[in-house]
Protein backbone atom coordinates (compact mmCIF):
# COMPACT_ATOMS: atom_id res chain seq x y z
CA UNK A 1 0.00 0.00 0.00
CA UNK A 2 1.01 3.39 -0.36
CA UNK A 3 1.75 5.93 2.96
CA UNK A 4 -0.01 9.16 2.87
CA UNK A 5 0.66 11.40 5.88
CA UNK A 6 -1.23 14.59 5.77
CA UNK A 7 -0.59 18.03 7.95
CA UNK A 8 -2.61 21.19 8.49
CA UNK A 9 -0.10 24.10 9.00
CA UNK A 10 -1.49 27.80 8.93
CA UNK A 11 -4.93 26.93 7.93
CA UNK A 12 -8.73 27.33 7.86
CA UNK A 13 -8.92 23.33 7.32
CA UNK A 14 -11.17 24.52 4.14
CA UNK A 15 -8.83 22.30 2.09
CA UNK A 16 -9.47 19.20 4.53
CA UNK A 17 -13.45 20.16 4.43
CA UNK A 18 -13.35 20.17 0.33
CA UNK A 19 -11.44 16.83 -0.04
CA UNK A 20 -13.84 15.16 1.78
CA UNK A 21 -16.91 16.18 -0.19
CA UNK A 22 -14.64 14.39 -3.21
CA UNK A 23 -16.49 12.26 -5.57
CA UNK A 24 -13.99 10.81 -8.64
CA UNK A 25 -12.63 9.26 -6.74
CA UNK A 26 -14.35 9.80 -3.26
CA UNK A 27 -11.85 10.08 -0.03
CA UNK A 28 -12.96 6.27 0.98
CA UNK A 29 -12.37 5.02 -2.47
CA UNK A 30 -8.43 6.20 -2.19
CA UNK A 31 -8.36 3.47 0.76
CA UNK A 32 -11.14 1.14 -0.58
CA UNK A 33 -10.17 1.46 -4.35
CA UNK A 34 -6.53 2.40 -4.31
CA UNK A 35 -4.70 1.28 -1.67
CA UNK A 36 -3.71 4.29 0.45
CA UNK A 37 -2.69 3.98 3.72
CA UNK A 38 -3.85 7.19 5.53
CA UNK A 39 -1.65 6.54 8.64
CA UNK A 40 -3.07 9.94 9.63
CA UNK A 41 -5.23 13.30 9.24
CA UNK A 42 -6.34 16.02 11.26
CA UNK A 43 -9.91 15.26 10.98
CA UNK A 44 -9.66 10.95 9.87
CA UNK A 45 -7.09 10.33 12.01
CA UNK A 46 -7.74 7.85 15.22
CA UNK A 47 -4.86 7.86 16.97
CA UNK A 48 -4.38 10.71 19.05
CA UNK A 49 -1.26 11.82 21.88
CA UNK A 50 1.57 9.37 22.18
CA UNK A 51 0.48 6.95 19.61
CA UNK A 52 -0.06 9.50 16.78
CA UNK A 53 3.22 11.29 17.77
CA UNK A 54 4.48 7.62 17.63
CA UNK A 55 3.70 7.97 13.66
CA UNK A 56 4.79 11.23 13.34
CA UNK A 57 8.52 10.46 14.76
CA UNK A 58 8.42 7.27 12.73
CA UNK A 59 7.69 8.85 9.84
CA UNK A 60 9.99 11.89 10.78
CA UNK A 61 13.20 8.92 11.38
CA UNK A 62 12.76 7.59 8.36
CA UNK A 63 11.88 4.25 10.60
CA UNK A 64 8.56 4.05 8.83
CA UNK A 65 8.20 4.19 5.11
CA UNK A 66 6.27 7.69 3.96
CA UNK A 67 5.40 7.71 0.44
CA UNK A 68 2.93 10.80 -0.11
CA UNK A 69 3.40 13.86 2.38
CA UNK A 70 0.22 15.99 2.09
CA UNK A 71 0.63 19.40 3.59
CA UNK A 72 -2.35 22.17 3.68
CA UNK A 73 -1.71 25.38 5.33
CA UNK A 74 1.20 27.81 5.09
CA UNK A 75 4.35 27.02 6.75
CA UNK A 76 4.57 29.49 10.11
CA UNK A 77 8.11 30.90 10.64
CA UNK A 78 7.54 33.47 12.98
CA UNK A 79 8.36 34.69 15.62
CA UNK A 80 12.27 35.62 14.69
CA UNK A 81 12.00 32.36 12.52
CA UNK A 82 11.52 30.15 15.79
CA UNK A 83 8.49 28.95 14.22
CA UNK A 84 6.99 28.87 17.70
CA UNK A 85 3.82 30.86 16.62
CA UNK A 86 2.49 27.22 15.27
CA UNK A 87 3.28 23.86 17.77
CA UNK A 88 2.10 20.75 17.14
CA UNK A 89 3.18 17.73 18.95
CA UNK A 90 5.61 19.58 21.40
CA UNK A 91 7.52 21.47 18.82
CA UNK A 92 6.61 23.68 15.81
CA UNK A 93 4.83 22.94 13.17
CA UNK A 94 7.71 24.29 10.73
CA UNK A 95 10.10 21.14 12.18
CA UNK A 96 7.92 18.89 11.33
CA UNK A 97 7.63 20.22 8.03
CA UNK A 98 11.30 19.89 6.99
CA UNK A 99 11.63 16.18 8.45
CA UNK A 100 8.75 14.77 7.01
CA UNK A 101 9.32 16.73 3.70
CA UNK A 102 12.72 15.20 3.28
CA UNK A 103 11.78 11.61 4.19
CA UNK A 104 8.91 11.61 1.49
CA UNK A 105 8.59 9.96 -1.55
CA UNK A 106 6.30 12.75 -3.00
CA UNK A 107 5.36 16.12 -1.47
CA UNK A 108 2.00 17.71 -2.43
CA UNK A 109 1.08 21.41 -1.31
CA UNK A 110 -2.97 21.42 -1.29
CA UNK A 111 -4.28 24.96 -1.43
CA UNK A 112 -3.19 28.97 -2.36
CA UNK A 113 -1.69 28.72 1.47
CA UNK A 114 0.39 25.96 1.34
CA UNK A 115 1.23 26.36 -2.36
CA UNK A 116 2.45 30.09 -2.20
CA UNK A 117 1.32 31.43 1.38
CA UNK A 118 -2.02 32.68 0.49
CA UNK A 119 -3.78 35.26 2.64
CA UNK A 120 -2.01 34.54 5.52
CA UNK A 121 1.36 35.83 4.05
CA UNK A 122 -0.40 39.10 2.31
CA UNK A 123 1.97 42.09 4.16
CA UNK A 124 2.69 42.94 6.74
CA UNK A 125 2.85 38.77 7.21
CA UNK A 126 3.05 38.96 10.79
CA UNK A 127 2.95 35.32 11.09
CA UNK A 128 6.12 34.76 8.94
CA UNK A 129 3.65 32.28 6.57
CA UNK A 130 5.47 31.61 3.21
CA UNK A 131 4.40 28.06 1.34
CA UNK A 132 6.18 24.52 1.05
CA UNK A 133 7.86 26.25 -2.16
CA UNK A 134 6.93 29.80 -3.30
CA UNK A 135 6.10 32.60 -1.07
CA UNK A 136 3.74 34.48 -3.17
CA UNK A 137 5.17 33.95 -7.10
CA UNK A 138 8.83 33.73 -5.85
CA UNK A 139 10.08 30.16 -5.97
CA UNK A 140 11.81 29.35 -3.27
CA UNK A 141 9.27 29.12 0.26
CA UNK A 142 10.06 27.41 3.20
CA UNK A 143 12.15 24.23 1.65
CA UNK A 144 13.95 26.40 -0.76
CA UNK A 145 14.02 26.52 -4.78
CA UNK A 146 16.35 23.53 -5.50
CA UNK A 147 14.59 21.30 -2.65
CA UNK A 148 13.51 17.97 -4.36
CA UNK A 149 11.83 14.71 -2.41
CA UNK A 150 13.21 11.56 -2.24
CA UNK A 151 11.73 11.12 -5.92
CA UNK A 152 13.53 13.62 -7.49
CA UNK A 153 10.43 15.93 -7.43
CA UNK A 154 9.51 19.21 -6.39
CA UNK A 155 6.60 19.83 -4.54
CA UNK A 156 3.75 19.41 -6.19
CA UNK A 157 1.43 22.56 -6.39
CA UNK A 158 -2.12 21.93 -6.00
CA UNK A 159 -3.43 25.51 -5.40
CA UNK A 160 -6.74 27.28 -4.65
CA UNK A 161 -8.96 28.46 -1.69
CA UNK A 162 -9.96 26.03 -1.34
CA UNK A 163 -8.34 23.55 -4.17
CA UNK A 164 -11.47 21.45 -6.04
CA UNK A 165 -11.87 18.29 -4.41
CA UNK A 166 -11.15 15.88 -7.72
CA UNK A 167 -7.96 17.83 -8.29
CA UNK A 168 -6.90 16.32 -4.91
CA UNK A 169 -7.92 13.20 -4.73
CA UNK A 170 -7.07 12.35 -8.55
CA UNK A 171 -3.78 13.67 -8.48
CA UNK A 172 -3.32 11.67 -5.32
CA UNK A 173 -4.52 8.17 -7.29
CA UNK A 174 -1.96 9.30 -9.99
CA UNK A 175 0.58 9.44 -7.87
CA UNK A 176 -0.16 6.31 -5.66
CA UNK A 177 -0.68 4.60 -8.91
CA UNK A 178 2.91 5.15 -9.82
CA UNK A 179 2.18 7.22 -12.43
CA UNK A 180 4.00 10.00 -11.20
CA UNK A 181 5.38 10.43 -14.39
CA UNK A 182 2.91 11.20 -16.28
CA UNK A 183 2.17 14.10 -14.34
CA UNK A 184 3.48 17.12 -16.01
CA UNK A 185 3.72 20.53 -13.67
CA UNK A 186 3.55 23.48 -15.29
CA UNK A 187 6.19 26.36 -14.39
CA UNK A 188 4.34 27.23 -10.98
CA UNK A 189 4.69 22.84 -10.01
CA UNK A 190 0.77 22.52 -10.81
CA UNK A 191 0.06 19.57 -12.75
CA UNK A 192 -0.85 20.90 -16.31
CA UNK A 193 -3.96 18.53 -17.09
CA UNK A 194 -6.19 20.86 -14.14
CA UNK A 195 -4.23 23.97 -14.81
CA UNK A 196 -3.40 24.24 -18.64
CA UNK A 197 -6.36 26.18 -19.27
CA UNK A 198 -8.35 29.13 -17.90
CA UNK A 199 -11.20 29.64 -16.30
CA UNK A 200 -12.87 31.24 -18.83
CA UNK A 201 -12.82 28.02 -20.53
CA UNK A 202 -16.73 26.56 -20.51
CA UNK A 203 -17.81 29.62 -18.57
CA UNK A 204 -21.34 30.10 -19.55
CA UNK A 205 -21.08 34.19 -20.06
CA UNK A 206 -18.14 33.35 -22.76
CA UNK A 207 -20.66 34.47 -25.63
CA UNK A 208 -20.69 37.83 -23.48
CA UNK A 209 -16.73 38.25 -23.76
CA UNK A 210 -16.58 37.47 -27.32
CA UNK A 211 -18.99 40.64 -27.89
CA UNK A 212 -17.60 42.62 -25.25
CA UNK A 213 -21.10 43.04 -23.68
CA UNK A 214 -20.40 43.37 -19.67
CA UNK A 215 -23.40 43.04 -16.82
CA UNK A 216 -23.48 46.26 -14.59
CA UNK A 217 -25.22 44.37 -11.61
CA UNK A 218 -24.78 41.17 -9.78
CA UNK A 219 -27.35 39.16 -9.57
CA UNK A 220 -27.94 38.04 -12.77
CA UNK A 221 -26.43 34.65 -12.43
CA UNK A 222 -25.63 33.88 -16.32
CA UNK A 223 -28.33 35.64 -17.79
CA UNK A 224 -26.71 38.55 -19.16
CA UNK A 225 -22.95 40.33 -19.31
CA UNK A 226 -19.55 39.41 -18.72
CA UNK A 227 -17.98 39.93 -15.42
CA UNK A 228 -14.79 41.04 -16.81
CA UNK A 229 -15.30 44.61 -17.22
CA UNK A 230 -16.38 45.95 -14.06
CA UNK A 231 -16.29 43.41 -11.80
CA UNK A 232 -13.12 42.00 -11.80
CA UNK A 233 -14.18 38.99 -12.93
CA UNK A 234 -10.38 37.30 -13.35
CA UNK A 235 -11.60 34.05 -15.66
CA UNK A 236 -9.36 34.94 -18.59
CA UNK A 237 -6.26 35.47 -16.77
CA UNK A 238 -6.62 32.70 -14.14
CA UNK A 239 -5.87 29.30 -15.09
CA UNK A 240 -8.40 26.62 -13.18
CA UNK A 241 -10.86 24.04 -15.01
CA UNK A 242 -13.43 25.53 -12.65
CA UNK A 243 -15.96 25.76 -15.47
CA UNK A 244 -14.57 21.95 -16.92
CA UNK A 245 -14.84 20.40 -13.32
CA UNK A 246 -18.29 22.24 -12.00
CA UNK A 247 -18.07 22.42 -8.27
CA UNK A 248 -20.49 19.45 -6.14
CA UNK A 249 -20.78 18.48 -9.98
CA UNK A 250 -23.72 21.59 -10.59
CA UNK A 251 -22.05 24.79 -10.97
CA UNK A 252 -18.58 27.63 -10.85
CA UNK A 253 -18.40 30.65 -9.26
CA UNK A 254 -19.33 32.44 -12.75
CA UNK A 255 -22.30 29.91 -14.00
CA UNK A 256 -23.67 31.43 -10.46
CA UNK A 257 -22.57 35.20 -11.37
CA UNK A 258 -20.03 35.73 -9.12
CA UNK A 259 -16.50 37.16 -10.68
CA UNK A 260 -13.40 34.57 -10.60
CA UNK A 261 -11.58 35.64 -7.84
CA UNK A 262 -8.19 34.18 -9.01
CA UNK A 263 -7.53 32.03 -6.22
CA UNK A 264 -5.40 29.38 -8.01
CA UNK A 265 -2.38 32.00 -9.03
CA UNK A 266 0.13 32.86 -6.37
CA UNK A 267 -0.93 36.85 -6.55
CA UNK A 268 -3.95 35.73 -4.68
CA UNK A 269 -5.25 38.13 -3.29
CA UNK A 270 -4.71 40.43 -5.91
CA UNK A 271 -4.08 44.13 -5.10
CA UNK A 272 -3.57 42.69 -1.36
CA UNK A 273 -7.68 43.57 -0.38
CA UNK A 274 -7.15 47.09 -1.15
CA UNK A 275 -10.19 49.05 -0.66
CA UNK A 276 -11.80 49.45 -3.98
CA UNK A 277 -10.22 46.54 -5.74
CA UNK A 278 -12.34 43.74 -4.43
CA UNK A 279 -14.96 42.88 -7.71
CA UNK A 280 -13.71 46.00 -9.52
CA UNK A 281 -11.74 45.92 -12.66
CA UNK A 282 -8.96 48.09 -12.51
CA UNK A 283 -8.87 50.20 -15.70
CA UNK A 284 -6.30 52.85 -17.08
CA UNK A 285 -7.60 55.93 -17.97
CA UNK A 286 -10.80 54.65 -16.49
CA UNK A 287 -11.80 52.51 -19.72
CA UNK A 288 -9.11 49.99 -20.21
CA UNK A 289 -8.47 46.93 -18.22
CA UNK A 290 -5.41 47.15 -16.62
CA UNK A 291 -5.05 43.40 -16.91
CA UNK A 292 -5.34 41.56 -20.56
CA UNK A 293 -6.70 38.24 -21.25
CA UNK A 294 -2.95 35.98 -21.45
CA UNK A 295 -1.09 36.06 -24.66
CA UNK A 296 -2.26 39.44 -25.62
CA UNK A 297 -1.29 43.11 -24.97
CA UNK A 298 -3.48 46.17 -24.15
CA UNK A 299 -3.57 47.65 -28.12
CA UNK A 300 -4.55 44.47 -29.85
CA UNK A 301 -6.95 43.88 -27.41
CA UNK A 302 -8.39 47.30 -27.11
CA UNK A 303 -8.57 47.03 -31.12
CA UNK A 304 -10.71 43.57 -30.67
CA UNK A 305 -13.07 44.55 -28.41
CA UNK A 306 -13.72 47.87 -30.49
CA UNK A 307 -14.27 45.76 -33.48
CA UNK A 308 -16.35 43.02 -31.18
CA UNK A 309 -18.53 45.64 -29.85
CA UNK A 310 -19.70 47.08 -33.46
CA UNK A 311 -20.35 43.10 -34.46
CA UNK A 312 -21.98 42.39 -31.44
CA UNK A 313 -25.53 41.30 -32.39
CA UNK A 314 -28.57 42.19 -30.38
CA UNK A 315 -29.17 39.00 -28.31
CA UNK A 316 -25.74 39.64 -26.62
CA UNK A 317 -27.73 42.51 -25.55
CA UNK A 318 -30.45 41.45 -23.97
CA UNK A 319 -31.76 38.61 -21.23
CA UNK A 320 -31.12 35.42 -22.46
CA UNK A 321 -33.40 33.61 -20.59
CA UNK A 322 -37.29 33.99 -19.68
CA UNK A 323 -38.78 31.87 -16.67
Amino acid sequence: MTSLLWFQGGACSGNTMSFLNAEEPSACDLVTDFGIDVLWHPSLGMELGQQAQKIFWDCARGERPLDIFVFEGTVITGPNNTGRYDMFADRPMMDWVTDLANQAAIVVAIGDCACWGGIPATAPNPSGSVGLQYLKKNKGGFLGEGWTSKAGLPVINIPGCPAHPDWVTQILVAVASGRTADIALDELQRPQTFFKSFTQTGCTRVQFFEYKQSTMEFGQGTRTGCLFYEFGCRGPVTHSPCNRILWNRQSSKTRSGMPCTGCTEPEFPFFDLAPGTVFKTQKISGSIPKEVPIGTDHVTYMAHAAAARIAAPEWSKEDMFVV
